[in-house]
């Protein structure tokens, strides 16, 4: 067994975030976001209750960009979602995007559009 404790480690190739970089993990969608796109876009509520969201705060302080998932998709194709920037290498798992607002409560959500494969 080796002792060497006191000696120091190599640095990392980056440095570590800090609280402000880092970005939340994925757990359940804000109420709002929820409840917009189940009244507003009129999906199936037992459905939608059951996706998980991602956000990402904007500039503005009470402002966060939500891109929502369906987990079970994400982990039957051995995608990891860690944060928001997951979706920027797997865009096709976003279900909807767009914002909320925690001191107003709102919401806006929209399903992306996916580009379709142009035929050879």
């Amino acid at each position: 067994m080796s002792w060497n404790f006191w000696k120091k480690k190599a640095a990392p190739s980056e440095p570590p975030k800090t609280k402000e970089e880092r970005l939340p993990k994925a757990k359940n969608m804000p109420e709002p976001v929820g409840r917009y796109i189940v009244v507003d876009l009129g999906k199936d509520p037992d459905w939608v209750w059951q996706l998980k969201g991602v956000v990402r705060a904007q500039a503005e302080g009470s402002r966060y960009d939500v891109r929502v998932f369906d987990e079970s998709q994400t982990s039957s194709k051995g995608v990891r979602v860690q944060d928001y920037t997951t979706f920027d290498e797997h865009p096709e798992f976003i279900l909807f995007e767009g914002w909320y607002d925690r001191k107003s409560n709102r919401a806006h959500m929209q399903e992306p559009v996916v580009p379709t494969p142009k035929a050879a």
